[in-house]
């Protein structure tokens, strides 16, 4: 065993998790690498111990066995044709506006990001369905991008979010309470999407046109008809899940398990159940599933080593002596999320930032779950931010030539005023916190 100074420790163990992630290396595995190697030279072989005790703990959470449920639940819903139905009653209903089709992509992506929660899924759909459409009828390529990208990634920010469910419990805070919380926050990041695609719509007229005349003449009959077959069973699936952990029928987990349920029948209702699409959600479930643990482990290894060594006091110092006070604090750890978002992906910040700045946030005075949804909004910009950002890289991958084809340079042109909107939500949030804590408020315990 040897001594190393708190500061050093940090120094090493940041620094060299950070240039090891520029390499290339798997999240999970390096932070299991990092943690028992470091952990080694600090405590000797209880570090396999801990290591052992840490993997147990996480595996056998109960709210962790949410994960599976909720991804399987939105791998169904991905394969049900949600989508491809949504867009088709949108399509007519708002296409004669300005931005229309846009504005169409926001409400869709809001709608699925509280069915599926899986970003790939939802940018992906939206890209292949309503980005040629957009195209197709002289939208301009960044401002089509731009909100695909944007509606697409809103099922991080809104339940079920597995980022939610992962929050939680690693910073000693109810997961229904943070659902409540982050719907009303998504609801208000999704309105701000809105408004700034009308305003520039209509300022800017040729950029969003409305479809012709002629593409939304469509009987009557036909449009009562596509509005429910189209929205209620997404709004029956929302309440199964949503509504049975407000009104305090289930915890978070039993809903889970009733929203997996849900999606099947879901998908047999719009007859895609079957045989490859079981298989699907199934193997989407394993792989994300074993994904997300492999990194809760590896993270719960790695600060509890930073911790021992002394890491999160340097932290904690540097932070809570920060000019401006409790707000000045505040800044510099969502800056340090923001910046950490541009190059990791979410589920090791959270892993590794929460237990740190949990404390903090305390210390400092602030409600632990508007904390908590302040940190949430601002990690959500991690799959529009530049460099590493997820969401552009899977639109650009499904961007066909014939549909004119789009440079990344173009997408980060589109995704910048959404950033921007997100950034203004959390001045909105840090003036009003009522906003983010009176639903959660009203819960039925």
């Amino acid at each position: 065993m040897i001594d190393i100074s708190p500061e050093l420790l940090t120094i090493i163990m940041f620094g060299g998790l950070l240039v090891l992630i520029l390499s290339g290396y798997p999240m999970g595995l390096l932070l299991i690498g990092i943690g028992l190697g470091i952990g080694f030279l600090l405590m000797g072989p209880r570090v396999f111990d801990m290591f052992r005790l840490g993997s147990y703990k996480i595996l056998s959470s109960f709210i962790f066995m949410a994960v599976p449920l909720f991804i399987f639940m939105g791998a169904m819903v991905e394969k049900s044709g949600l989508a491809e139905k949504m867009y088709d009653a949108l399509y007519i209903l708002l296409g004669g506006f300005r931005g229309g089709l846009a504005i169409s992509v926001i409400i869709i992506g809001t709608i699925l990001a509280a069915c599926v929660g899986i970003i790939a899924a939802s940018v992906i759909a939206m890209g292949l369905i309503a980005y040629p459409a957009m195209i197709k009828r002289g939208y301009n390529k960044s401002f089509a991008a731009g909100s695909v990208c944007a509606g697409g990634t809103l099922g991080t920010l809104i339940p079920p979010s597995i980022m939610l469910i992962v929050y939680g419990p690693t910073a000693s805070i109810s997961v229904g309470k943070l659902f409540m919380s982050a719907f009303v926050a998504g609801l208000v990041v999704s309105a701000l999407y809105n408004i700034y695609i009308a305003t520039r719509a209509f300022i800017q007229k040729g950029i969003g046109p409305p479809i012709p005349l002629e593409e939304r003449q469509v009987p009557l009959s036909t449009k009562l008809k596509m509005i429910p077959s189209s929205f209620l069973p997404p709004m029956f699936l929302i309440l199964a899940v949503l509504g049975t952990i407000f009104f305090g029928i289930a915890t978070p987990t039993e809903a889970a398990g009733v929203g997996a349920f849900a999606s099947i029948i879901m998908a047999a209702g719009y007859r895609r159940l079957n045989w490859p699409v079981l298989k699907y959600a199934v193997d989407s479930t394993v792989r994300n599933t074993c994904m997300v643990m492999l990194v809760a482990i590896g993270a719960l290894i790695f600060t509890t080593t930073f911790d021992y060594g002394g890491g999160a006091e340097v932290v904690s110092a540097l932070i809570l002596e920060a000019p401006g006070g409790k707000w000045g604090s505040l800044g510099i750890i969502l800056l340090i999320v923001l910046i950490l978002g541009m190059f990791i992906d979410w589920i090791g910040i959270v892993f590794l930032v929460v237990p740190i700045a949990t404390p903090i946030g305390a210390a400092l005075g602030f409600d632990p779950l508007w904390f908590a949804m302040m940190i949430i909004v601002d990690l959500h910009a991690a799959y529009i931010t530049p460099p590493f950002a997820t969401a552009i890289f899977f639109f650009k991958g499904v961007v066909k030539p014939e549909w004119g084809g789009i440079t990344t340079q173009e997408i980060i042109i589109g995704v910048l005023p959404y950033i921007g909107m997100l950034m203004f939500s959390l001045v909105i949030f840090g003036v009003f916190p009522e906003i983010l804590l009176w639903l959660p408020g009203l819960m039925i315990k």
